[in-house]
């Protein structure tokens, strides 16, 4: 969908461990890579695994960032854009990153460790009422306000400072119901709000159009309904001023096939936009 041509100038606004930018690169001789990610360590292995190529720059930043980076090396406009939302596997298998509740490690869930507050921050120190928001609003959780007052309750008698911890205080106080673990929805919650992740989505859809050349494709992965509409608005509020043509009416979702070979891929939606 983004058809990288021979000679252009791409952006990975998300780079991760480099997997879109070396199939990029596969597909467009000569072209430019612009690689952006937030993490030092998801950096350096994409600066290992793209190495034999030319033209490619790798920028430790925030996405929302996008036109600053690129102006910065010298680009006004670029070929196309591509914008993964996802959390890298490299997040939730990396020891003492704090993103899964399935370890027993510190809360920490900054996506750039050089940037605070981190999850434990949030957890230990918001008033019960905004905790019940941001598990709503951000984990679309309908327990959200009991779970916030049994996290409240915990932190009295001392800090909630491990993932486990969190885990345990949230299972106790909803309990396990069907396949999905009880405080999945409250770590996405939680994540959301530690790396303003919905503002920089809002943010990086605007300054990604506006980067464009005419003809341009600006392709946007994302993985739960929140971040969906982010991408979907945007894309229509861009259509409806003249700027946009919307290639993907509905988004494209992974096969089954493809689901069982990548089962990290079964909640994705590709959306996809063209620079008119």
């Amino acid at each position: 969908m983004l058809q990288p041509q021979k000679n252009g100038i791409y952006v990975d606004v998300t780079v991760g461990l480099g997997g879109h930018a070396e199939g990029v690169l596969q597909r467009a001789l000569g072209c430019t890579l612009i690689g952006i990610d937030r993490d030092e360590k998801a950096l350096e292995i994409a600066r290992e695994r793209l190495s034999n190529y030319d033209n490619v720059h790798l920028v430790q930043d925030n996405f929302s960032n996008m036109k600053t980076v690129v102006n910065g090396l010298g680009f006004n406009k670029v070929n196309g854009m591509l914008l993964d939302a996802g959390v890298s596997t490299l997040h939730l298998k990396s020891e003492g990153r704090g993103f899964s509740f399935m370890k027993d490690e510190p809360l920490d869930m900054r996506m750039d460790q050089r940037q605070g507050p981190t999850a434990e921050d949030v957890v230990n120190n918001y008033s019960e009422q905004d905790l019940a928001l941001i598990i709503w609003k951000y984990g679309e959780d309908r327990f959200s306000r009991k779970i916030a007052r049994a996290m409240v309750y915990a932190r009295k008698k001392k800090p909630i400072t491990s993932c486990k911890e969190l885990a345990d205080i949230i299972e106790k106080a909803i309990g396990r119901r069907g396949r999905i673990h009880p405080a999945t929805r409250t770590f996405q919650a939680i994540r959301i709000e530690v790396n303003k992740e919905l503002e920089e989505l809002s943010t990086a859809v605007e300054s990604g159009a506006d980067l464009l050349e005419q003809g341009g494709r600006f392709c946007v992965l994302s993985y739960h309904s929140l971040e969906d509409r982010i991408v979907k608005n945007a894309f229509k509020k861009l259509a409806k001023e003249g700027l946009f043509n919307i290639i993907t009416k509905k988004p494209l979702v992974p096969s089954r096939q493809e689901q069982q070979l990548n089962p990290s891929s079964r909640s994705a939606k590709l959306r996809v936009g063209e620079k008119i």
